[in-house]
């Protein structure tokens, strides 16, 4: 820091004596590299070394080994700046142009005994938000909004169910999310469940009926985590991720931003998410979407800019992983989308809701799509951050 403070010194103090001397302006444009040699000299003499952080030194690079203060310098970067390195990024392990579109389903809505308190599936204001708990969707029901899914054009599907995890159902209804996944998957659609906390055997369960990816967000930093929910602790979530990891099933884990975090919250998220043992395969940026009759109904929404910023973090700190532009795209511009996606966004979720949220519609997608030059993903292209089964790879015993 003392050396760049220097070398500003140093250019006003020869700029100013230049201009004393009468020298024309002109000659201060062609002696930039006079200037510049003047600089260096003067910063060695003085016995500092200007150097560029090791991020930005090793960009690109993938690495487990983040600081949290690295996180917070690249996170609190001069935003252009910011996005430029991001895009470099993605550009040197992504195809910039191909950006996946999947489809969320809410296969067994409200009742949820957890008090997150950003959720409208909460049986703790269940009467505040109006959201009834309903029954498990019928294996059927569920199989049809995936051939739809599919024939929109979504190559990922992901079922959602408000549990706090598999353990507090009985053993048809957890067989009958068993047998979705088998009869997605087989339609060579990627399939995605989301059902709260895991078992290993319950992770090894659903590698066998040929699950490609779970998801199971860490929300936001360990120390803001208990302002989120009282019900469980973050050790639970990354318990659980674990588990998934080690069954061989791909990690998608990310956060949701607007829940009244700081700055610091946000870097203790991308910290915690970039120094997994693994890079999760993806990483969903949620923005809020504050649902009536929840502790945070009154939260203000984050705006476009906000998501870019973590977007842009998110890619520098996990080049390879896919950056999921997620729930509250609603609130943004096709210009806000498009900078997320040349910051290093490369998927969405498309239909019109996200478990129970309003979502964009699929032709307003289309239409941006078009606009940007973008392509849609196919199922099942190499993940790098990935285990095998987002690669389109079988466990012995699926189907």
């Amino acid at each position: 820091m003392q050396a760049l403070v220097r070398k500003t010194v140093g250019q006003r103090v020869l700029a100013a004596t230049w201009v004393h001397a009468g020298m024309d302006c002109r000659l201060l444009s062609s002696g930039n590299a006079v200037m510049k040699a003047a600089e260096v000299s003067m910063v060695e003499d003085a016995g500092y070394q200007s150097e560029e952080p090791r991020w930005l030194r090793e960009l690109g690079t993938v690495r487990n080994d983040w600081t949290r203060e690295e996180v917070k310098e690249v996170y609190e970067s001069g935003f252009l700046d910011l996005v430029h390195h991001a895009s470099s990024v993605h550009r040197q392990h992504n195809d910039p142009s191909m950006v996946q579109r999947c489809t969320l389903l809410s296969i067994k809505t409200g009742g949820c005994p957890e008090n997150c308190n950003y959720c409208s599936q909460s049986s703790h204001w269940s009467k505040e938000t109006g959201t009834k708990a309903e029954k498990l969707m019928d294996l059927e029901d569920v199989y049809q909004a995936a051939v739809r899914a599919k024939e929109a054009g979504s190559t990922r599907f992901c079922m959602g169910a408000a549990w706090r995890g598999p353990s507090q159902v009985g053993k048809r209804q957890w067989e009958r999310v068993l047998d979705a996944v088998k009869r997605i998957r087989a339609l060579d659609m990627e399939v995605c469940t989301t059902l709260g906390m895991l078992t290993p055997e319950q992770a090894k369960e659903l590698r066998e009926a040929g699950l490609t990816a779970y998801n199971h967000n860490l929300d936001t930093s360990p120390e803001y985590y208990e302002k989120v929910t009282t019900t469980r602790k973050y050790q639970d979530r990354l318990d659980t991720i674990e588990s998934v990891r080690q069954a061989g099933i791909s990690v998608c884990a990310g956060g949701i931003i607007g829940l009244g975090e700081s700055h610091m919250d946000r870097v203790g998220l991308f910290h915690q998410l970039a120094t997994l043992p693994a890079h999760p395969e993806s990483v969903p940026i949620n923005a809020l979407v504050a649902v009536k009759g929840t502790p945070f109904q009154d939260h203000e929404a984050p705006s476009g800019l906000d998501i870019a910023r973590c977007v842009a973090t998110a890619r520098i700190l996990m080049p390879r992983t896919v950056v999921r532009l997620s729930a509250g795209r609603m609130n943004f511009s096709y210009s806000d989308q498009a900078l997320c996606f040349l910051a290093g966004a490369n998927s969405i979720f498309d239909g019109d809701k996200l478990l129970t949220t309003p979502n964009n519609d699929r032709n307003e997608d289309l239409e941006m799509f078009s606009l940007l030059g973008l392509k849609s993903r196919p199922a099942f292209v190499p993940y790098a951050s990935g285990q095998e089964s987002s690669n389109g790879a079988q466990s012995s015993s699926c189907c």
